[in-house]
Protein backbone atom coordinates (compact mmCIF):
# COMPACT_ATOMS: atom_id res chain seq x y z
CA UNK A 1 0.00 0.00 0.00
CA UNK A 2 2.78 2.38 0.91
CA UNK A 3 4.77 1.24 -2.05
CA UNK A 4 1.90 1.89 -4.41
CA UNK A 5 1.27 5.33 -3.00
CA UNK A 6 4.97 6.10 -3.24
CA UNK A 7 5.03 5.04 -6.89
CA UNK A 8 1.92 7.06 -7.61
CA UNK A 9 3.44 10.13 -6.08
CA UNK A 10 6.63 9.60 -8.10
CA UNK A 11 4.67 9.19 -11.33
CA UNK A 12 2.75 12.33 -10.59
CA UNK A 13 5.89 14.32 -9.88
CA UNK A 14 7.52 12.99 -13.04
CA UNK A 15 4.53 14.04 -15.15
CA UNK A 16 4.47 17.40 -13.47
CA UNK A 17 8.17 17.85 -14.14
CA UNK A 18 7.72 16.89 -17.78
CA UNK A 19 4.84 19.30 -18.18
CA UNK A 20 6.80 22.04 -16.54
CA UNK A 21 9.79 21.27 -18.73
CA UNK A 22 7.66 21.32 -21.90
CA UNK A 23 5.98 24.56 -20.86
CA UNK A 24 9.32 26.14 -20.08
CA UNK A 25 10.64 25.06 -23.45
CA UNK A 26 7.65 26.62 -25.25
CA UNK A 27 7.96 29.80 -23.29
CA UNK A 28 11.68 29.90 -24.00
CA UNK A 29 11.06 29.40 -27.73
CA UNK A 30 8.43 32.15 -27.74
CA UNK A 31 10.81 34.51 -25.99
CA UNK A 32 13.49 33.66 -28.51
CA UNK A 33 11.08 34.45 -31.32
CA UNK A 34 10.06 37.68 -29.67
CA UNK A 35 13.69 38.52 -29.17
CA UNK A 36 14.40 37.93 -32.84
CA UNK A 37 11.42 40.10 -33.87
CA UNK A 38 12.54 42.86 -31.57
CA UNK A 39 16.01 42.72 -33.00
CA UNK A 40 14.65 42.89 -36.52
CA UNK A 41 12.42 45.82 -35.69
CA UNK A 42 15.03 47.76 -33.81
CA UNK A 43 17.80 47.14 -36.31
CA UNK A 44 18.57 50.52 -37.97
CA UNK A 45 17.84 50.86 -41.69
CA UNK A 46 20.80 51.11 -43.99
CA UNK A 47 21.05 54.60 -45.45
CA UNK A 48 22.22 55.02 -48.99
CA UNK A 49 23.54 58.39 -48.01
CA UNK A 50 25.71 56.83 -45.33
CA UNK A 51 27.17 54.17 -47.61
CA UNK A 52 27.30 55.90 -50.94
CA UNK A 53 26.10 59.46 -51.33
CA UNK A 54 26.68 59.42 -55.11
CA UNK A 55 24.42 56.42 -55.56
CA UNK A 56 21.69 58.12 -53.57
CA UNK A 57 21.87 61.25 -55.71
CA UNK A 58 21.75 59.18 -58.86
CA UNK A 59 18.70 57.34 -57.61
CA UNK A 60 16.96 60.59 -56.78
CA UNK A 61 17.92 62.07 -60.14
CA UNK A 62 16.56 59.05 -61.99
CA UNK A 63 13.38 59.27 -59.96
CA UNK A 64 12.93 62.93 -60.85
CA UNK A 65 13.59 62.24 -64.53
CA UNK A 66 11.08 59.42 -64.49
CA UNK A 67 8.46 61.66 -62.90
CA UNK A 68 9.12 64.37 -65.50
CA UNK A 69 8.75 61.88 -68.35
CA UNK A 70 5.54 60.57 -66.84
CA UNK A 71 4.14 64.10 -66.48
CA UNK A 72 5.18 64.92 -70.06
CA UNK A 73 3.39 61.83 -71.35
CA UNK A 74 0.23 62.78 -69.46
CA UNK A 75 0.35 66.31 -70.85
CA UNK A 76 0.96 64.99 -74.34
CA UNK A 77 -2.07 62.71 -74.08
CA UNK A 78 -4.19 65.65 -72.90
CA UNK A 79 -2.97 67.84 -75.77
CA UNK A 80 -3.66 65.09 -78.30
CA UNK A 81 -7.16 64.70 -76.92
CA UNK A 82 -7.78 68.43 -77.17
CA UNK A 83 -6.37 68.51 -80.71
CA UNK A 84 -8.83 65.79 -81.71
CA UNK A 85 -11.65 67.87 -80.23
CA UNK A 86 -10.36 70.89 -82.12
CA UNK A 87 -10.24 68.96 -85.39
CA UNK A 88 -13.79 67.69 -84.89
CA UNK A 89 -14.94 71.24 -84.12
CA UNK A 90 -13.33 72.58 -87.30
CA UNK A 91 -14.82 69.79 -89.39
CA UNK A 92 -18.27 70.51 -88.00
CA UNK A 93 -17.91 74.19 -88.91
CA UNK A 94 -17.86 75.55 -85.37
CA UNK A 95 -15.70 78.50 -84.37
CA UNK A 96 -13.67 79.52 -81.34
CA UNK A 97 -16.50 81.59 -79.87
CA UNK A 98 -18.85 78.63 -79.72
CA UNK A 99 -20.18 78.49 -76.14
CA UNK A 100 -20.00 74.71 -76.26
CA UNK A 101 -16.20 74.88 -76.23
CA UNK A 102 -14.58 74.64 -72.84
CA UNK A 103 -11.97 77.18 -71.77
CA UNK A 104 -9.28 74.56 -72.25
CA UNK A 105 -10.33 73.90 -75.85
CA UNK A 106 -10.44 77.63 -76.60
CA UNK A 107 -6.95 77.98 -75.12
CA UNK A 108 -5.62 75.19 -77.33
CA UNK A 109 -7.28 76.71 -80.42
CA UNK A 110 -5.71 80.08 -79.63
CA UNK A 111 -2.23 78.63 -79.15
CA UNK A 112 -2.50 76.65 -82.38
CA UNK A 113 -3.38 79.80 -84.30
CA UNK A 114 -0.51 81.74 -82.76
CA UNK A 115 1.95 78.95 -83.52
CA UNK A 116 0.74 78.77 -87.10
CA UNK A 117 1.25 82.54 -87.34
CA UNK A 118 4.84 82.08 -86.19
CA UNK A 119 5.38 79.87 -89.21
CA UNK A 120 3.38 81.61 -91.93
CA UNK A 121 1.75 84.79 -90.61
CA UNK A 122 2.71 88.41 -91.28
CA UNK A 123 5.58 89.53 -89.05
CA UNK A 124 5.56 92.48 -86.68
CA UNK A 125 8.50 93.57 -84.52
CA UNK A 126 8.36 95.92 -81.57
CA UNK A 127 11.66 97.78 -81.41
CA UNK A 128 12.49 98.18 -77.69
CA UNK A 129 15.85 99.87 -78.11
CA UNK A 130 14.62 103.31 -77.06
CA UNK A 131 13.78 102.66 -73.41
CA UNK A 132 16.72 104.81 -72.31
CA UNK A 133 14.78 107.83 -73.58
CA UNK A 134 11.83 107.08 -71.29
CA UNK A 135 11.00 107.63 -67.64
CA UNK A 136 9.93 104.88 -65.22
CA UNK A 137 6.28 105.87 -65.71
CA UNK A 138 6.59 105.74 -69.50
CA UNK A 139 8.24 102.31 -69.35
CA UNK A 140 5.37 101.02 -67.19
CA UNK A 141 2.90 102.33 -69.76
CA UNK A 142 4.86 100.60 -72.53
CA UNK A 143 4.65 97.29 -70.62
CA UNK A 144 0.88 97.77 -70.44
CA UNK A 145 0.71 98.46 -74.18
CA UNK A 146 2.63 95.26 -74.90
CA UNK A 147 0.05 93.31 -72.90
CA UNK A 148 -2.81 94.90 -74.84
CA UNK A 149 -1.06 94.28 -78.15
CA UNK A 150 -0.61 90.61 -77.34
CA UNK A 151 -4.22 90.36 -76.16
CA UNK A 152 -5.44 91.70 -79.50
CA UNK A 153 -3.26 89.19 -81.34
CA UNK A 154 -4.67 86.31 -79.27
CA UNK A 155 -8.23 87.26 -80.23
CA UNK A 156 -7.45 87.76 -83.91
CA UNK A 157 -8.74 85.25 -86.44
CA UNK A 158 -5.53 85.77 -88.43
CA UNK A 159 -2.85 86.71 -85.90
CA UNK A 160 0.62 88.11 -86.57
CA UNK A 161 3.97 86.60 -85.76
CA UNK A 162 5.10 88.93 -82.97
CA UNK A 163 8.73 89.60 -82.09
CA UNK A 164 9.97 91.78 -79.22
CA UNK A 165 13.47 92.87 -80.22
CA UNK A 166 16.26 94.25 -78.02
CA UNK A 167 14.44 93.12 -74.87
CA UNK A 168 17.11 92.57 -72.23
CA UNK A 169 16.43 90.54 -69.10
CA UNK A 170 18.29 93.00 -66.90
CA UNK A 171 16.23 95.95 -68.15
CA UNK A 172 13.53 97.81 -66.26
CA UNK A 173 11.04 97.12 -69.07
CA UNK A 174 11.54 93.36 -68.73
CA UNK A 175 10.92 93.56 -64.98
CA UNK A 176 7.82 95.69 -65.54
CA UNK A 177 6.48 93.19 -68.08
CA UNK A 178 6.91 90.40 -65.55
CA UNK A 179 5.24 92.47 -62.82
CA UNK A 180 2.31 93.83 -64.81
CA UNK A 181 1.60 91.06 -67.33
CA UNK A 182 0.43 87.71 -65.92
CA UNK A 183 1.99 84.81 -67.80
CA UNK A 184 4.36 87.05 -69.74
CA UNK A 185 6.97 84.31 -70.12
CA UNK A 186 4.36 82.00 -71.67
CA UNK A 187 3.32 84.48 -74.37
CA UNK A 188 3.41 82.86 -77.81
CA UNK A 189 5.82 85.38 -79.30
CA UNK A 190 9.56 85.67 -79.85
CA UNK A 191 11.54 87.69 -77.30
CA UNK A 192 15.15 88.43 -78.16
CA UNK A 193 18.00 90.77 -77.30
CA UNK A 194 18.92 90.98 -80.99
CA UNK A 195 18.01 93.93 -83.17
CA UNK A 196 15.47 93.53 -85.96
CA UNK A 197 18.21 94.67 -88.33
CA UNK A 198 20.22 91.55 -87.47
CA UNK A 199 17.24 89.20 -87.57
CA UNK A 200 15.71 90.07 -90.94
CA UNK A 201 16.95 91.27 -94.36
CA UNK A 202 17.01 95.05 -94.72
CA UNK A 203 14.90 94.95 -97.87
CA UNK A 204 12.02 93.27 -96.00
CA UNK A 205 11.86 95.73 -93.09
CA UNK A 206 9.31 98.55 -93.01
CA UNK A 207 9.42 100.89 -90.02
CA UNK A 208 5.97 102.32 -89.24
CA UNK A 209 6.28 105.92 -88.06
CA UNK A 210 3.88 108.90 -88.31
CA UNK A 211 6.70 111.04 -89.74
CA UNK A 212 7.18 108.92 -92.88
CA UNK A 213 6.34 110.36 -96.27
CA UNK A 214 4.91 107.22 -97.88
CA UNK A 215 1.59 105.78 -96.73
CA UNK A 216 1.23 102.05 -96.10
CA UNK A 217 -0.92 100.53 -98.83
CA UNK A 218 -1.10 96.83 -97.98
CA UNK A 219 0.11 94.18 -95.54
CA UNK A 220 1.72 90.94 -96.67
CA UNK A 221 3.92 88.20 -95.30
CA UNK A 222 6.90 89.16 -97.44
CA UNK A 223 7.62 92.21 -95.27
CA UNK A 224 8.46 92.66 -91.61
CA UNK A 225 6.67 95.61 -90.02
CA UNK A 226 8.44 97.40 -87.18
CA UNK A 227 6.83 99.50 -84.45
CA UNK A 228 8.92 101.77 -82.28
CA UNK A 229 8.40 100.80 -78.64
CA UNK A 230 8.28 104.39 -77.46
CA UNK A 231 6.02 106.17 -74.98
CA UNK A 232 7.02 109.81 -75.16
CA UNK A 233 5.01 112.17 -72.98
CA UNK A 234 7.44 114.99 -73.72
CA UNK A 235 6.82 114.54 -77.49
CA UNK A 236 10.35 114.35 -78.81
CA UNK A 237 9.80 114.49 -82.54
CA UNK A 238 10.96 112.00 -85.16
CA UNK A 239 12.87 109.66 -82.80
CA UNK A 240 11.76 106.44 -84.52
CA UNK A 241 11.89 108.04 -87.98
CA UNK A 242 15.49 109.21 -87.56
CA UNK A 243 16.53 105.83 -86.19
CA UNK A 244 15.00 104.03 -89.18
CA UNK A 245 16.71 106.37 -91.61
CA UNK A 246 20.05 105.96 -89.85
CA UNK A 247 19.69 102.18 -90.15
CA UNK A 248 18.74 102.32 -93.82
CA UNK A 249 15.24 100.89 -93.25
CA UNK A 250 12.23 101.82 -95.35
CA UNK A 251 9.56 103.83 -93.56
CA UNK A 252 5.79 104.09 -93.93
CA UNK A 253 2.90 105.66 -92.08
CA UNK A 254 -0.72 104.71 -91.59
CA UNK A 255 -2.87 106.30 -94.35
CA UNK A 256 -4.62 108.69 -91.95
CA UNK A 257 -4.27 111.67 -94.31
CA UNK A 258 -5.74 109.67 -97.18
CA UNK A 259 -8.87 108.40 -95.41
CA UNK A 260 -9.47 110.76 -92.47
CA UNK A 261 -10.04 114.48 -91.94
CA UNK A 262 -9.59 116.74 -88.97
CA UNK A 263 -12.62 117.00 -86.72
CA UNK A 264 -13.38 120.28 -85.00
CA UNK A 265 -13.07 120.18 -81.23
CA UNK A 266 -12.95 122.78 -78.44
CA UNK A 267 -9.21 122.34 -77.86
CA UNK A 268 -8.39 122.30 -81.59
CA UNK A 269 -6.24 119.24 -80.88
CA UNK A 270 -5.16 116.88 -83.66
CA UNK A 271 -2.54 114.16 -83.37
CA UNK A 272 -1.50 111.20 -85.50
CA UNK A 273 0.75 109.73 -82.79
CA UNK A 274 -0.74 106.42 -81.61
CA UNK A 275 0.28 103.82 -79.02
CA UNK A 276 1.79 100.61 -80.37
CA UNK A 277 -1.31 98.59 -79.47
CA UNK A 278 -3.52 101.12 -81.31
CA UNK A 279 -1.39 100.90 -84.45
CA UNK A 280 -1.47 97.12 -84.20
CA UNK A 281 -5.26 97.07 -83.84
CA UNK A 282 -5.52 99.11 -87.05
CA UNK A 283 -3.26 96.63 -88.88
CA UNK A 284 -5.38 93.73 -87.62
CA UNK A 285 -8.56 95.51 -88.65
CA UNK A 286 -7.21 96.10 -92.13
CA UNK A 287 -6.09 92.48 -92.49
CA UNK A 288 -9.53 91.20 -91.47
CA UNK A 289 -11.69 93.65 -93.46
CA UNK A 290 -9.38 94.70 -96.31
CA UNK A 291 -10.56 98.28 -95.74
CA UNK A 292 -8.46 101.12 -94.37
CA UNK A 293 -11.63 103.15 -93.81
CA UNK A 294 -13.09 100.56 -91.45
CA UNK A 295 -9.79 99.88 -89.74
CA UNK A 296 -9.03 103.54 -89.10
CA UNK A 297 -12.59 104.34 -88.00
CA UNK A 298 -12.34 101.70 -85.27
CA UNK A 299 -8.65 102.02 -84.39
CA UNK A 300 -8.04 105.78 -84.19
CA UNK A 301 -9.41 107.14 -80.87
CA UNK A 302 -11.83 110.05 -81.16
CA UNK A 303 -9.64 112.07 -78.83
CA UNK A 304 -7.00 112.31 -81.57
CA UNK A 305 -9.22 114.80 -83.41
CA UNK A 306 -9.71 112.82 -86.65
CA UNK A 307 -12.73 111.26 -88.26
CA UNK A 308 -13.20 109.16 -91.39
CA UNK A 309 -14.18 111.21 -94.42
CA UNK A 310 -17.57 109.86 -95.42
CA UNK A 311 -17.26 110.97 -99.02
CA UNK A 312 -14.04 108.99 -99.52
CA UNK A 313 -14.79 105.71 -101.24
CA UNK A 314 -12.32 102.91 -100.96
CA UNK A 315 -11.67 99.88 -103.09
CA UNK A 316 -11.29 96.80 -100.87
CA UNK A 317 -7.69 95.72 -100.58
CA UNK A 318 -6.65 92.38 -102.01
CA UNK A 319 -6.29 89.31 -99.84
CA UNK A 320 -3.12 89.14 -97.77
CA UNK A 321 -0.47 87.17 -99.58
CA UNK A 322 0.46 83.98 -97.75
Amino acid sequence: MDTTETLGEKDTSICTFQLNTTEDTRISEMLDLLHIDLEIETKPAISLDAEDGTCSRNVRRKQRNWEKRLAAKKNKRKEEKLRRKLKRAEQSGTDMDNPQHSKRVVKVITKERLREAQLAGPKLCVDLSMTECMSHKEISRLACQIRRLYGSNRKAARPFHLVLTEMRENSLLYQECLRMNDGFLSYVMDITEESCINLFPHENLIYLTPDAEQALKAVDTENVYVLGGLVDESIQKKISYLKAKASGIRTARLPIDEYMVKRSNPKNFHSKILAINQVFDILLGFCESGSWTRALAVGVPQGKGYTVAQEMAETPAPEIKR
